[in-house]
């Protein structure tokens, strides 16, 4: 068997790409697996399967994990592309292909054909499209990662608060924890610092209590016990609606009484057991615990909560079978169920998804019960300092003086981030804190969607696909004259100057595709007529170079001038329409960012893809000394004479910006020289 080369993938791959290898490394031995005949020998060839149809979708997923382009994949290969998503091995989601995966090759190193590769996919085939193609919620899952650890770290430094000490059992924890993690809605996770310890949910139990007496009761009869407007009080204040009734279920009151409407059929027992195994659906099927020291401290101390149930006894709100002693021992108890960061996350994540379990796939709440209880998280879910919380983060929370917040991004993710110390409304200060940097960072807020041209990072969107989708995408409506695009490009604020890889601009194209009218509509709007690309040409050289002189006088009129001497046009035929997705991948290219190009060659999109000037992934990858990006292409056999709109081939690019190492990697595939070479 032939060593399979790594010198591409050690040069695309960086910490975070050492991280997933890692981590696949480790999962590797837990992975589900049949019974599997003894390893291959050295210097055996993979055994193919029996002949199969070569499914263009499966060659081309199989294309983006063989980095090397040697026609055959390893498994640690393949399990780097789920790690990189940030998916875990043990997701059962995509066991069956797993075990596929144990019985083909079984060793780490064990090369993979392409008709084995089919055979392991099949199983599981929709999911794993959707991870090699970057189409789970967060498409680049390492940078968003890497954001959120830059987060985690500015915030470890945010000290202040005390530890909740009216339940003494509380005030015994290490006040030095903190934890962070994340799960998305397709079970993308990640987690940060002490995600493993434990910590008794308090008051992020209102929320499943309030959805578990939705579930049964409907709204109706809940909302005749308990109202649902802030009370902008304190937590556990000593008052009801002007109905006699807790203000909401995210408070003391409300939450007692919630606890009162939940199978109240059961035994006492049964009816905590029940609940506890809701907790655990919610997280994934994870054992989820019970604090028996917090339960006693707590009942011990439960003055205040006492008061407050007696008092809504006598204005009675309590339905008719309650008995006000064992639901506030249910309470207590739901109050001291124990999980930690990771568990907790998994829960949020099940809210974020309308109700079902992101790893499991198990529907567990109706989407309405979910509606009802986050629209309350958002308006009550963070006691007297929600108003606040809802201005400036604007995404619903529940908090709990244990130091846990549970956060929810609708239809994205949910977060739970652990730390003791609270401030003196009773929520996390470290909480309070991350995510108020975290809506700083992110376009998450409630209300970002309002601002077109913010500056803010959106996470289901790639780094890459903003640059197309913001520059490459009004270029290229500018190259086909669409002035009535390019006009609401300019209302909502987009810079009409923003160059792509090759700092053309639409004023270049449009002067190219003699668009008079586009032309004239971006020097009145104050464009840069004489800016120049990356050969040194303006406008003005693009308008009379394709002779259009009706163009080149608009430009002159605006006191246009030439630049570089113009290279005559080549006779290749431009594409009629350029995608996002293709300019995603020439940039990517131009940024030797090969682990970025994977997924669009997963979607379909051919390799050697032109933009609207003819330039390809190999011509930009050679233009900026990419030697990574230029061996994948060519071990794909990508053709290294592909020409531009002026004749130009990736050798010429590669020449011109004394990259030699990129030229003799071209000559050796049979690179030619275009016509920047022989018009010299």
């Amino acid at each position: 068997m032939k060593p399979k080369s790594k010198t591409k993938a050690a040069s695309t791959t960086k910490a975070a790409e050492a991280s997933a290898t890692q981590e696949s490394r480790q999962g590797i031995a837990s992975l589900p697996s049949k019974s599997s005949p003894a390893p291959a020998t050295a210097g055996t060839q993979p055994v193919p399967l029996a002949a199969s149809a070569i499914d263009e979708q499966d060659l081309r997923l199989f294309q983006s994990v063989d980095i090397d382009g040697s026609g055959t994949i390893t498994r640690e290969e393949f399990l780097n592309a789920f790690v990189r998503a940030g998916l875990k091995l043990t997701d059962l989601r995509f066991s069956e292909s797993l075990q596929e995966l144990g019985f083909l090759s079984p060793r780490n190193d064990s090369e993979i054909t392409l008709e084995q590769f089919q055979k392991i996919i099949r199983p599981n085939i929709h999911l794993i499209r959707r991870i090699l193609k970057a189409q789970l919620i967060i498409p680049d899952f390492q940078d968003f990662c890497q954001d959120i650890d830059k987060i985690y770290e500015q915030v470890s430094d945010h000290t202040g608060g005390t530890l909740a000490d009216y339940i003494p059992q509380l005030a015994r924890v290490d006040e030095r924890n903190f934890a962070v993690a994340i799960c998305t809605t397709d079970g993308q996770r990640y987690a940060r610092g002490n995600t493993l310890e434990n910590f008794t949910v308090q008051s992020t139990s209102k929320t499943i209590s309030y959805c578990l007496a939705l579930e049964e009761l409907g709204t109706q009869v809940v909302h005749q016990h308990v109202g649902r407007e802030p009370s902008g009080l304190g937590f556990n204040e000593l008052t009801l609606n002007n109905k006699g009734l807790p203000h909401n279920p995210m408070i003391n009151a409300g939450a007692i009484m919630c606890c009162s409407l939940i199978r109240h059929d059961l035994a006492h027992a049964d009816r905590f057991d029940y609940v506890l195994n809701y907790w655990s659906r919610l997280s994934g099927g994870d054992r989820i615990t019970f604090n028996n020291a917090v339960y006693l401290s707590e009942r011990e101390t439960a003055h205040r909560n006492r008061a407050l149930s007696h008092y809504m006894m006598e204005k009675k709100a309590f339905p008719e079978w309650a008995d006000l002693e064992e639901t506030l021992e249910f309470y207590f108890q739901c109050c001291s169920i124990e999980l930690n960061a990771d568990q907790m996350s998994v829960v949020a994540a099940t809210m974020a998804n309308g109700g079902t379990c992101p790893i499991t796939g198990e529907k567990i709440f109706k989407t309405s019960t979910v509606q009802h209880c986050l629209s309350l998280m958002y308006s009550c879910g963070m006691y007297d300092y929600s108003g606040e919380w809802a201005f400036i983060v604007g995404l619903p929370a529940k908090s709990g003086v244990s130091g846990a917040v549970m956060v929810v991004i609708p239809n994205v993710l949910g977060l739970c981030i652990w730390s003791p110390n609270l401030d003196t409304q009773g929520n996390s200060v470290r909480g309070v804190e991350f995510c108020k940097q975290l809506v700083k960072k992110f376009s998450v807020h409630n209300y970002d969607n309002l601002d077109f041209q913010s500056e803010k990072k959106n996470p289901r969107v790639s780094p890459i696909q903003r640059e197309s989708e913001e520059i490459t995408s009004l270029i290229e409506v500018a190259s086909r004259g669409d002035l009535t695009a390019i006009t609401q490009y300019q209302i909502r604020g987009v810079d009409l100057n923003a160059g792509d890889y090759d700092k053309r601009t639409p004023l270049h194209l449009a002067a190219a595709g003699g668009h008079k009218n586009v032309v004239s509509f971006l020097i009145e709007h104050g464009v840069n007529v004489n800016v120049t690309d990356r050969w040194g040409c303006t406008p003005l050289n693009d308008a009379e170079q394709q002779g259009h002189t009706a163009t080149a006088a608009i430009l002159k009129a605006a006191q246009g001038t030439k630049g570089k001497e113009s290279h005559p046009q080549a006779n290749i035929k431009l594409p009629s329409s350029v995608t996002t997705d293709v300019t995603a991948l020439i940039w990517a290219a131009s940024q030797g960012n090969l682990i970025a190009m994977l997924p669009y060659i997963a979607r379909g999109i051919p390799m050697d893809a032109a933009d609207y000037d003819g330039r390809t992934a190999i011509h930009l990858a050679a233009s900026e000394g990419q030697l990574n990006v230029i061996e994948f292409l060519l071990a794909n056999k990508v053709n290294p004479n592909v020409q531009d709109r002026w004749g130009f081939t990736p050798l010429d690019d590669a020449i011109r910006h004394q990259h030699d190492d990129v030229a003799a990697a071209l000559k050796a595939a049979g690179g030619a020289i275009g016509t920047f070479q022989q018009s010299q």
